[in-house]
């Protein structure tokens, strides 16, 4: 039986059909989910995408957050459902307090996009799982609100309980895509939940699945194949 992934379209999701293409291309089923229903259709998971769901109004992802659609994913996401939320998922995700922390502007107060360097600090969650901590993975970045802050215990917390996901690769040159590019706290570039099947993280894996297409590498193809490889297990 095919996993079936559901991917949410807000007003003003931009990489919802490059999620569902990445879906596919790791031998899963995409299932598209309209922000105003409630009804997941019966999917495995669910991926929040990148974009700019309701123009960003008030904070990124705020409003997107009290969409139908997000109460039923949030009940189900806290009954252990894989969710992943990329950029603006991420901030939707934060919003609706699956994850801790926030996002704010870049402190550089401009939009970036670039192919950026991550390093894999957690490769036991639901969606990284085909990754080797450690490892180093290119993958691309555009966002203007990709600041990931929290206070001090909850860093500290995230720390200590191996909950964060991905770091930005800060030796290097700027320009072959290290460095920290928004001012995240401790370098932070993705985190999970205590369960390990919430993730979220600012740079977009669904643009690094083709060798023809983006980076020229595949180093995103592994968040759609870990999650496919995981509920074929469960």
């Amino acid at each position: 039986m095919t996993a079936r992934i559901g991917v949410v379209t807000f007003p003003g999701s931009l990489d919802d059909r490059d999620t569902q293409r990445a879906i596919r291309l790791a031998g899963a089923e995409p299932v598209a989910l309209w922000h105003k229903d409630k009804d997941l259709k019966q999917v495995d998971a669910v991926v929040l995408p990148g974009g700019f769901s309701y123009g960003d109004y008030l904070r990124a992802g705020a409003i997107s957050r009290f969409s139908p659609v997000m109460e039923t994913v949030i009940g189900q996401a806290k009954s252990g459902m894989p969710v992943l939320g990329i950029c603006n998922g991420f901030q939707v995700l934060t919003e609706a307090h699956l994850l801790p922390g926030a996002m704010l502007g870049n402190n550089h107060l401009h939009f970036i996009c670039r192919d950026q360097k991550l390093r894999v600090e957690n490769a036991e969650t639901a969606w990284t799982a085909d990754y080797t901590a450690g490892q180093e993975i290119h993958i691309p970045l555009k966002n203007m609100d990709g600041r990931y802050v929290a206070d001090e215990r909850t860093l500290d917390e995230l720390e200590a309980e191996g909950r964060v996901v991905f770091r930005y690769q800060v030796h290097g040159a700027a320009a072959d895509g290290y460095g920290n590019p928004n001012g995240s706290l401790r370098d932070i570039a993705g985190i999970t939940n205590e369960a390990g099947n919430i993730v979220g993280l600012m740079p977009h894996p669904e643009h690094a699945v083709d060798p023809l297409v983006g980076t020229g590498r595949t180093d995103g193809l592994p968040f759609f194949t870990s999650i496919l490889k995981k509920l074929v297990t469960a």
